[in-house]
């Protein structure tokens, strides 16, 4: 790949976003889903073979892993971002990953070979009860949120030492736990997949009673912690995720899992509007989701037939897809090309709410000839 002028390219990507929000945009934006895995599970940049089970249990190899994941994004992965080094210095955050909202519940973090870290199901047929007899777990000592709480403190008393390339780091984020990954995908990750879904047929009143339990948990954690951070308290706007409710129905999402999204939106934010990322099959709910809980910007995945999307959506729903994580990772940038202008001439662009990404989550490995090929494609075939 060629070099980047990176003072280039940065004027570039400010006249994008400004022309973007300002509702007259003169291309598609390109932006990318990447956390240190990135790193981490690429042989070839991490040759020291630093392990997610090292990454995770010392704070100052998640430091410096993540300055190095900064360092190798902003200089090889073209998207609508800034590139080049940081203008201040490197930020840092405590990265629990996406099992923390299980974990922070008492399951069991697994470090498997070549994977990100994962919990295992701890409720049973025999012990379905067990957390509501346990109560709501402490926002800041309950299960990995004590781990998350001292690395926050030690890498904010100790940010002075920490550098990269000759440039410091500037900042450290709070751990993991201002969002959700949502009720049903927690639910899922505690209970298991399959037995969660069995339970909406044989025993529907705890479905309820667990998402419940769930949801008010979740709503007292975010309190606490805007409140320890001095965050707002109530944002008129807000993010979340649930990524299982692929799993429903539409008439099931609207009797189970809608009423602990409303709550959800109702405690912890204003009138919006809000934002959702669903990386799987859910077209079906995305009409329900942008009519009762004023959703009008989705981070999505596949499949997706774009142009219904769009149809079914109207021009003011901000949709951000792009080509699958599989082919970016597998396929040649011709095959990349293709696909980018197969999204962009299919309509989903109409309204200039589209924001092209990889869908979803950027696979280690990925070459970056495939990331420029997304880039230029977009560049091309996704002006106004």
């Amino acid at each position: 790949m060629d070099s980047i002028d990176f003072v280039r390219h940065n004027e570039e990507v400010k006249q994008v976003w400004e022309a973007y929000y300002s509702g007259k945009p003169v291309r598609v934006p390109v932006t990318l889903g990447v956390n240190p895995r990135i790193f981490l599970l690429n042989p070839e940049l991490n040759t020291a073979g630093l392990t997610f089970e090292q990454y995770s249990e010392d704070p100052d190899i998640m430091a410096q892993v993540q300055m190095i994941s900064q360092h190798y994004i902003r200089h090889n992965l073209l998207q609508d971002a800034e590139m080049g080094p940081p203008k201040d210095g490197w930020v840092i955050n405590v990265d629990l990953q996406n099992c923390y909202e299980a974990a922070w519940f008492g399951a069991p973090v697994e470090y498997r070979e070549g994977q990100v870290p994962d919990t295992s199901p701890i409720l049973t047929d025999d012990n379905k009860q067990m957390l509501f007899d346990k109560g709501i777990p402490d926002a800041f000592t309950g299960g990995v949120m004590a781990k998350g709480w001292r690395f926050y403190e030690h890498i904010k008393s100790n940010i002075s030492r920490y550098s990269y390339t000759n440039l410091p780091a500037m900042s450290v984020g709070p751990p993991s736990g201002l969002g959700t990954d949502g009720p049903m995908t927690v639910a899922c990750s505690l209970r298991g997949a399959t037995e969660f879904c069995m339970d909406f047929y044989t025993d529907p009143d705890y479905v309820h009673e667990l998402l419940r339990f769930i949801t008010e948990a979740t709503i007292y954690r975010i309190r606490e912690f805007r409140n320890a951070l001095g965050y707002e308290i109530k944002p008129q706007c807000w993010w979340f995720a649930d990524d299982s409710i692929e799993l429903l129905s539409v008439d099931m999402y609207w009797e189970f899992v809608l009423p602990y999204h409303q709550m959800l939106i109702n405690e912890l934010a204003g009138e919006g509007p809000h934002g959702i990322h669903l990386c799987g099959n859910v077209e079906r709910l995305m009409p329900v989701l942008k009519q009762e809980l004023n959703i009008t910007s989705w981070d999505a995945g596949f499949p997706m037939d774009y142009g219904a999307a769009r149809k079914a959506l109207g021009p003011d729903m901000q949709i951000q897809t792009g080509p699958r994580v599989s082919l970016l990772l597998n396929g040649t940038p011709d095959e990349i090309e293709n696909e980018c202008r197969k999204i962009l001439d299919s309509g989903i662009i109409n309204g200039g709410k589209f924001i092209m990404r990889e869908a979803n989550n950027l696979s280690p490995r990925t070459p970056v000839e495939n990331i420029a090929a997304m880039y230029e494609a977009t560049r091309k075939y996704g002006r106004y």
